[in-house]
This record gives structure tokens, C-alpha cells and sequence, in this order.
């Protein structure tokens, strides 16, 4: 491949921006949220939670882009400007992203990608989840036969560092559908690493909270490169330069993205992850080699005169938000339910409850499981559900379906960190992507190799990998198995196979209620797409607690105790980025809980 052109990109450091940062940074900010998973003890802080920020909505007749921030939404633009296709537009935003949003996503980690071709009228999924290296087994988490290790032991360092997959999804996605040269993909952001961007608040106080955790700050070039010699975080407003990521996208840029699986840069990772002074990893430069990311169909179901479509698993987004939503707007008399009114959430609360027990006990890589998937979204099985939703008091922690099919499964939950990150783009031929990616953890394992980190996704595994009666768990660490995800990106058709939604949003195992919840006020009940983003979330991941957002109001809350809902406000921090779309116009809508922007052509 050859040198990448010179473009003459438009200026990516909007003004709009630079004001956004300094207002925000008047705002009050709320601690790190404590992980959503009860399973997880050790007061682990993934993202931090900003105030809303008003409506951020934009409308358009040609194209649209929702990102998670205005460098990457204003990159995404200029792509579709030049005449790129929603996947150029889509790569271009991501690799933006993991310079300016390093928290939460970047070519370390992974990710999952659905395509709509317009033209072929065609759905496709692109499945970049990482895999466990070669070298591990079951026990892998284990520190004794009964006993597996703290959670945290394993989240800093090389330990639970599995092979990425952003860069090879996004790879296949390119060469079936791009229509601008791969080398031009990746200018803007190498521009922008070289010259510097303006560090946002939600980036700062991500960098503040991560210097006073666990184990704090230990990777050197970590610290150089987003800290100050007295120790404290690039300061609001000023200007953040990675130079040493703008080298690694230029060779990736100008040797395809097989360099970043064979190569000296393939070493450096290997070499950081095994040689890591907090927990080393057991990563080979030929688990690198053999990683594959597959091209697959996606997994649609039809629920109340609307297709949802989503990633398949061992993603567990898709499947969750489809059965809970199945159960929803199967109770008596839904659509009379104002969308935020005690009753819809009562009966979303719920029908997750149930979602979640099937979730946890069913979800994990097809390719080691033999998932159930027909049995569990049939008509039969739904009704089954339906007798144990409780319509007038809250129900205790909800228990599995039973067995299915003669799958011997056993309930568990993983833990799913909320660093992730969503955009949703349509192109002006009226192609779509809808893609959610991730490192894990808040800034990953820590790692930080050549500019950009690492991620720390084997901890989606369950670490117990058998019950005490020597029943396996789905979803325990194997050799180069995919761990379960919550990742949601979705996209929804109409009864006359039109799309009418693109959706996702970050938020851990929290993003199955934030995206079933937006869908169904919106579609199912009729609230515009903004109201729906930003109304109060209040849900339950079958936990004893059911949480609602902070600022809720006080009769809310107690009308939920008094069906019996024992309550917990938090911040609840989701990044929601949808775009809906009809004959008319596209109607692109950003989460006031994050710095994320929409943008029309």
C-alpha cells in the first residue's frame, strides 16, 4: 500500500468544543460510578458521571453521524463529505476515538459491527470480540480449586489481556463495503495525535479518578503521556499531543491491518503484556496470528410489528434486549402506559429481571456453547416467561428458565465493565452502521504499548469456571474463546423491512436496560426519540436493588417501594447514539449524560 494522501481535512478542534469543555468544567461532577454487578466487591470505578447537558439533537435529509465526541462526529462528517461509505465514515470516528476517548475504546480492544446495505437490502455482522490466548485454561482465575481470585487482581496488567479485534472487524467491514482508500481512513486521526487535541472534562476527571484507584498509575508511558510532572491530569483545555500513536497508525495505515497482528508492533504488545510488573499475561505473538474475526449473520427477531436486529453472541446484547422487550409489550394493556410512567417501568424493571436470568444462564461463545437461541425466543417460551412477570409488586431475584433442549447450563453473571463506546452513521446512499467497541475496564489493563492501551476483556469471563457440584459454566475461560459481552448495537426495521432505528450505547451489562428501554418508549409507546434518550433510566439487572437514576423524582421512588421495589439512586451514565430514520428527514440524537454529538450532511 502506498504513502497516505495528503487531504486537505477540515480543521477538527471545533470552537463549539473548546467552549463545551470549559462550560462543562463549571458543571459539578458525581464520583465514579461503582460497578453495576453485585458480583463485583472490590469498588471498581469505570466511568465517571456527568451532569445532562441539555438536548443534542441534529436533522438531515442526506446523512448523519452520532459519536461519542465532536472530534470524532466532525471526523465521521468530513468522510461522508468526500464521498466515503458509512464504514469509512464509521473507522475514520473509531480510531478519532481511541486518541481522544482513550477511556473507553480504541484498536487494543474490540468490538462488534452491524451493516445495513441499502441497495442489497442485506444485514451483516462483523464480530470483533477478543479471544483468550492459547495458553490458558479453565482455571485460569482460580487461585484455589473453590476460590477464584479478587476481581482487581486480574483487571491491571497482562493478565486478562485478550487478543483485539477492532482492528480486523473493522479490516473485513472496509474491504467488503469501503469506498475511500484504507490509508485515507486513518489521516484525520493521525493529523489530529500530531497536532493535539483539547483535553475535555470527562477525560480529565476519567484521568483524576484513575490516578486515585486501585493500584493506581503504574505503566510509565502511561503517565507521560496524560499526566503532569506534579503527578495531576492534563488540565482542562489544553492541548494533548500523542505523537507515538500518529507513528503506529501510519504504519498500520500504509501496511494494512495485518501488521498489527504480524509484526514488530505484534512484539511489543506480546512483549508488554508478558513482561508487565503488575500481573503478566501468558499472550504469544502466534495467538495474534491465528485471530480471526468472522463475518456473520445478525440476530433478528420480531417483536410487536418491528424487526430488532442485533450482534449475536457471544455478545448477549441483542438476545437480552429482544427478550425483554418481547416480555414488555406482552403484559396487559402496554400501549396505554404513559412512557414514563411507574407502570411501564414496573413492567420493564420486571420483564429485565427475567432477561437477565435467561442471559446469565444461556449467553457465551457459539463456537465452545451450544446455545438454545430458537427455543428461547419462541412464541412458547415467551408465554412460559410471562407467567412469572408479577403486574402489581416487585418480584425477588428472578430464576432462570428451566432447562431447554437438554442444555445442562448453570446460572452465573460476569462482570461487564462500562468502558465502551457507541456511533451510529448513515451515508448518504442510505447504508448503516451501528457499532459498539470497548477496551473493558477504564483505560483498559493500563497497558499502554506504542500510543494506545490495551485491553483487559478476559475478566467478561466467569472466573468460576464449574459449580461446587462440577457443572460447567457457559461462559468460562477457555483457550481462544470469545468472553460474553452486553454490547447492543442494534438496528430496527419496520413490518416493511425499512429501517427506522439505529441504536447502542456504552454502560457494561447496564447497556442492555439503557437500549431496551429507549427502543421501547420510543417505538412502542410513542415518546420522540430525545425524550426517550433522556428520561429518567430506572431498571434491575435481577439484582435484590433496583436502581434509579439520581434526580428522579421522590414519587417515582415511592411508588416503586410501594409495589414492593427496594431502590438505589446512582448515577446511571449511558451514552446513547440513535438515529431515527423516515422518509422525511434523519433525526440524529446524542446522550446529555456524555460529551457526544450529532451531526447532519
Amino acid at each position: 500500500m502506498g504513502k497516505i494522501p495528503q487531504l486537505n481535512w477540515p480543521k477538527i478542534a471545533p470552537t463549539s468544543f473548546i467552549i463545551h469543555s470549559a462550560l462543562v468544567a463549571l458543571l459539578s461532577v458525581s464520583p465514579w460510578l461503582s460497578a453495576m454487578d453485585d458480583d463485583n466487591k472490590e469498588g471498581i470505578h469505570p466511568e465517571i458521571a456527568t451532569k445532562k447537558q441539555g438536548i443534542k439533537k441534529a436533522t438531515s435529509n442526506r446523512a448523519m453521524a452520532v459519536t461519542a465526541n465532536p472530534y470524532a462526529t466532525d471526523t465521521a462528517i468530513a468522510i461522508l463529505q468526500k464521498g466515503g461509505s458509512a464504514i469509512d465514515a464509521a473507522i475514520a470516528a473509531q480510531l478519532v476515538l481511541n486518541l481522544v476517548e482513550p477511556q473507553s475504546s480504541g484498536i487494543g480492544g474490540g468490538g462488534f459491527l452491524l451493516y445495513f446495505d441499502h441497495k442489497k437490502q442485506r444485514l451483516t455482522h462483523f464480530n470483533g470480540r477478543e479471544t483468550a490466548p492459547r495458553k490458558v485454561d479453565e482455571n485460569f482465575f482460580m487461585i484455589s480449586k473453590n476460590k477464584p481470585m479478587p476481581f482487581f487482581d486480574a483487571v491491571v496488567g497482562g493478565y486478562a489481556v485478550g487478543v483485539p479485534g477492532l482492528l480486523a472487524m473493522m479490516d473485513n467491514a472496509h474491504k467488503l463495503h469501503g469506498k475511500l482508500p484504507w490509508a485515507m481512513l486513518f489521516e484525520p486521526a493521525i493529523t489530529l495525535a500530531r497536532q493535539g487535541f483539547v483535553v475535555s472534562q470527562r477525560l480529565h476527571q476519567s484521568l483524576a479518578a484513575l490516578s486515585k484507584s486501585p493500584k493506581s498509575v503504574s505503566n510509565e508511558a502511561l503517565f507521560r503521556l496524560f499526566y503532569q510532572t506534579n503527578g495531576k491530569p492534563k488540565p482542562v483545555g489544553s492541548l494533548l499531543k500523542n505523537p507515538e500513536f500518529a507513528r503506529t497508525l501510519s504504519l498500520i495505515a500504509n501496511n494494512g491491518a495485518r501488521y498489527f497482528y504480524n509484526s514488530e508492533l505484534t512484539a511489543s504488545m506480546v512483549e508488554a503484556v508478558r513482561k508487565d510488573n503488575n500481573k503478566p499475561g501468558v499472550l504469544t505473538e502466534k495467538d495474534f496470528a491465528k485471530y480471526k474475526s468472522p463475518v456473520e449473520q445478525a440476530l433478528c427477531h420480531k417483536v410487536k410489528g418491528y424487526k430488532l436486529c442485533g450482534a449475536p453472541p457471544p455478545s448477549s446484547g441483542a438476545f437480552t434486549v429482544i427478550e425483554t422487550l418481547n416480555l414488555l409489550t406482552s403484559t396487559p394493556e402496554f400501549t396505554g402506559l404513559k412512557y414514563d410512567s411507574v407502570g411501564f417501568y414496573h413492567r420493564f424493571i420486571e420483564s429485565t429481571k427475567l432477561a437477565f436470568a435467561d442471559r446469565n444462564k444461556y449467553m457465551a461463545d457459539p463456537n465452545f456453547v451450544d446455545i438454545p437461541l430458537r427455543p428461547l425466543l419462541s412464541s412458547s417460551f415467551k408465554n412460559r416467561r410471562l407467567q412469572k412477570l408479577p403486574l402489581l409488586k416487585a418480584s425477588a431475584n428472578r430464576q432462570p428458565a428451566g432447562m431447554i433442549k437438554d442444555a445442562d447450563f448453570v446460572q452465573v453473571s460476569s462482570p461487564n465493565m462500562p468502558s465502551t463506546t457507541h456511533l451510529s452513521i448513515v451515508d448518504t446512499r442510505g447504508n448503516i452502521v451501528s457499532m459498539t467497541s470497548s477496551i473493558e475496564h477504564a483505560f483498559g489493563s493500563r497497558i499502554l504499548v506504542r500510543g494506545f492501551l490495551l485491553n483487559n476483556q478476559l475478566t467478561d469471563f466467569s472466573f468460576t469456571p464449574r459449580t461446587v457440584d462440577n457443572k460447567k459454566i457457559a461462559n468460562r475461560i477457555e483457550p481462544e474463546k470469545r468472553p460474553r459481552s452486553s454490547m447492543a448495537p442494534m438496528i430496527i426495521f419496520n413490518d416493511k423491512q425499512s429501517p427506522v432505528l439505529v441504536i447502542g450505547s456504552p454502560g457494561g451489562s447496564w447497556i442492555i436496560p439503557y437500549v431496551a428501554k429507549t427502543i421501547a418508549q420510543h417505538l412502542y409507546l410513542d415518546a420522540e426519540l430525545e425524550d426517550a434518550i433522556n428520561s429518567d433510566h430506572i431498571g434491575n439487572v435481577n439484582r435484590e436493588t433496583t436502581m434509579v437514576e439520581e434526580n428522579t423524582a421522590a414519587s417515582t421512588i415511592q411508588a416503586l417501594q410501594t409495589l414492593g421495589h427496594k431502590v438505589q439512586a446512582r448515577p446511571l451514565t449511558s451514552g446513547i447514539h440513535a438515529i431515527k430514520l423516515s422518509k422525511e428527514q434523519l433525526i440524529g440524537v446524542a446522550d446529555s449524560r456524555r460529551e457526544g454529538t450529532a451531526k447532519g450532511l
